[in-house]
């Protein structure tokens, strides 16, 4: 029973944490535009949204996506590491904590309005985590190795 409590609350985790991933970038390219339309009010908001996010939202769910991983994956920890699509699985959380940390300096620089990256940027910057849920998704569930 508690592998079942543990997966259920790892996946309600991840949900949180992709929302967050997909939205915050998708803010910075809204916060950039108001930046070049000399929006000061709009700029504002977009840094007290991003902050509220980062912290509020986005870091909590990744601790609970790991913690709760991680207990997961105590539960058969050499059987799970054995595994070929496990371990491309935890290296691709891995990429997306990368992700996440580099999200987190891009909140920062824009909060001390220093921009250093287009709207096009970000647009880019925006999709790359998509590819990342796929492929979890699929190893996950598919198992393929």
């Amino acid at each position: 029973m508690t592998y079942l409590w543990l997966k259920a609350f790892h996946i309600m985790a991840i949900v949180t944490w992709f929302a967050a991933i997909f939205y915050l970038p998708r803010l910075f390219i809204y916060h950039t535009q108001a930046i070049k339309e000399g929006d000061i009010k709009g700029v504002e908001r977009f840094k007290t949204m991003e902050r509220k996010l980062y912290r509020g939202i986005m870091n909590p769910s990744m601790i609970a996506v790991l913690l709760l991983g991680t207990g997961l994956l105590s539960l058969n920890f050499e059987g799970y590491l054995a595994q070929t699509w496990m371990q491309i699985k935890l290296a691709l959380v891995a990429l997306l904590i990368i992700y996440h940390f580099w999200c987190g300096m891009l909140q920062r620089h824009l909060a001390a309005d220093r921009n250093d990256h287009s709207e096009t940027w970000y647009r880019f910057f925006n999709e790359l985590p998509v590819f990342v849920l796929i492929f979890v998704v699929l190893l996950a569930i598919i198992k393929p190795w």
